[in-house]
């Protein structure tokens, strides 16, 4: 079920998709998952990545074998880099569990994106 694909302007880095999955840190725990079609998102003016470029990031990628399943490339070693750069910003850190349970869920509601 995947678009057809221009397999000469597919590249690496950012596709936009109908989906994304956020998490909110508040009152020293992690919340739930949340489900969101908007690409935008709020945050307030004095938030440290505004200012001081605090963030971490982690890439993934995830694709459809030959045999049509949808794979995900070592989503456990992507968790435990972000998680490393948690701890080098001095931010909480987002739980193994918790990352993986929101990479499945964004890559199913958008497998339509996944590249074979």
């Amino acid at each position: 079920m995947t678009p057809d694909i221009d397999w000469g302007s597919l590249g690496f880095g950012y596709v936009p998709t109908d989906y994304n999955v956020r998490c909110t840190y508040r009152d020293g725990a992690w919340g739930e998952l949340c489900v969101h079609s908007d690409p935008y998102m709020t945050m307030h003016i004095s938030a440290a990545v505004l200012h001081y470029a605090q963030e971490c990031f982690e890439g993934l990628k995830a694709f459809r074998g030959k045999d049509g399943k949808i794979r995900i490339f070592r989503m456990e070693d992507n968790g435990k880099r972000m998680q490393d750069s948690c701890r080098g910003i001095v931010m909480p850190e987002f739980p193994l569990d918790k990352f993986k349970e929101a990479v499945v869920k964004v890559v199913k509601l958008n497998e339509r994106f996944i590249p074979p």
